[in-house]
């Protein structure tokens, strides 16, 4: 039977040739899963016994972290305000104004500010890391390391998956505080809602497992990112336009990967915290 089978699809080259581009895109797909598990394992095994590149952790960790601080608070400033606008004029129809606080923290908390940073650092960290390793692949400087028995993995991708992990879990707090921030201003001074059942409803629903939770997401967040952005760079190949299209597939990957994985997340630290 199978060797019918084969005959039949070696006599019809034009179905064996649709039948092949319909299943490059999965072999490929399951290919590029395969090496990135590799890659991710080789990491691991590099930030163990690996030297360990304290100027290059320091660097990274300013470029990732503290050069993004304001970008992420202006964000997490006007995303509190439009979360508490909005929240605001649903409530207003039960007359239930004063839950808009606890409301926006617990959303900030749990999901928005997490979520959001980790959107946030995709598109300018996770884009820089990959164009900078790409280009430093198709100029060869990638093999000049290896020359001088330097491992790429440990010099170029174990201080920035390292730099995003720690800085993440701070970029989620200073969101967080201004979304928090911008939900005040809007809700007491703009909307006029009472500031005490406002605060009482707050401090009554928060909770510091709320907050735990956004920086378990970003932990987890800032350890996809990075490793998606330098596997990306570290396998670029053709020049200037695979820079482009690393750059680009590594925005694209990390992007949804962060709102895939968000959802299983979710599940799980529900459980963790009921």
């Amino acid at each position: 039977m199978i060797e019918a089978i084969q005959n039949f699809l070696f006599r019809n080259s034009r179905l064996q040739a649709t039948l092949t581009s319909v299943g490059k895109p999965f072999t490929g797909a399951i290919k590029g899963v395969g090496s990135f598990v590799f890659f991710t394992l080789e990491t691991v095994q590099w930030f163990f016994r690996g030297k360990f590149h304290v100027r290059v952790l320091f660097r990274e960790m300013v470029k990732i972290g503290v050069n993004s601080t304001f970008i992420i608070a202006l964000v997490g400033l006007f995303s509190g305000m439009v979360f508490a606008l909005q929240t605001a004029s649903g409530f207003r129809l039960i007359n239930a104004e004063s839950l808009v606080g606890s409301t926006v923290g617990v959303a900030l908390a749990r999901e928005l500010a997490p979520v959001f940073t980790a959107l946030m650092i995709v598109a300018r960290a996770g884009s820089s890391i990959a164009a900078e390793i790409g280009t430093m692949t198709v100029t060869e400087q990638v093999d000049a390391l290896k020359s001088m028995a330097v491992h790429p993995i440990n010099y170029l991708v174990v201080p920035r998956v390292l730099a995003t992990t720690l800085m993440m879990p701070l970029l989620v707090g200073i969101f967080n505080g201004l979304g928090l921030f911008g939900a005040y201003i809007v809700s007491i001074y703009l909307l006029e809602i009472p500031e005490g059942p406002y605060m009482m409803h707050y401090h009554k629903v928060m909770e510091p497992q709320d907050f735990f939770q956004g920086l378990i997401k970003g932990v987890v967040f800032g350890v996809i990112v990075s490793l998606i952005a330098c596997y990306k760079g570290y396998h670029t190949n053709n020049g200037a336009e695979g820079v482009g299209r690393s750059t680009t597939q590594a925005v694209v990957a990390g992007s949804v990967t962060v709102l895939v994985l968000n959802y299983f997340l979710t599940t799980w630290l529900l459980q963790l915290f009921p």
